[in-house]
């Protein structure tokens, strides 16, 4: 029986682990469609794009990724010392390089004042950011929405454009390095 994939990570077991997505109802991720003749090639800097974005702002190293026609793989590393030597002002930070934020975090990086109990709010929202900076599902639901979006607008439909995300471990960690398509060198 399948696991649900908070019981999947451990991070005493292992902080590197391999995900992959695959798109729905025979859409194209990349390439060209032999049916209809059209490409789908300028997507994969899309997904690109989301992927260096999201490898910022997440407490996530990016190890090695690969980009096929339908679907796509990525292997992490979790980086939980870097997500826990943040301050407030830099989980904040981070969040809004993904998301608006709330109208807290908003008045806070504008410098305006804010009272006791909202400084309070504000640093129980950011300890929850914290976690959902250096978690796996919400890394995958930031790179997948945002081309899903765009996908399903340049197709001129609704609906999912990814199926679930799949969570290897183990022996199937090192897998992509065969497909890699590229492999991130950190200076």
């Amino acid at each position: 029986m399948p696991k649900p994939r908070y019981a999947q990570v451990s991070l005493e077991a292992t902080p590197y682990y391999h995900c992959f997505s695959r798109c729905v109802r025979r859409a194209f991720l990349c390439g060209l469609d032999g049916l209809t003749q059209t490409s789908y090639e300028h997507r994969k800097q899309w997904l690109e794009d989301r992927v260096y974005t999201a490898s910022t702002a997440f407490a996530l190293d990016l190890c090695t990724y690969a980009i096929m026609s339908n679907h796509y793989h990525v292997v992490l590393h979790v980086n939980k010392p870097q997500a826990d030597a943040w301050d407030m002002d830099e989980i904040i930070n981070r969040w809004h390089m993904l998301y608006k934020g709330n109208v807290l975090s908003q008045r806070y990086l504008k410098g305006e004042s804010l009272g006791k109990a909202e400084l309070a709010t504000l640093h129980e929202k950011a300890e929850l950011w914290r976690e959902q900076l250096m978690d796996i599902s919400w890394f995958m639901r930031f790179v997948n929405e945002g081309v899903a979006r765009r996908a399903n607008a340049e197709d001129d439909c609704t609906g999912r454009f990814w199926g679930r995300f799949l969570l290897l471990q183990n022996r199937h960690t090192i897998h992509p390095v065969s497909l890699v398509s590229h492999t991130i060198n950190k200076k």
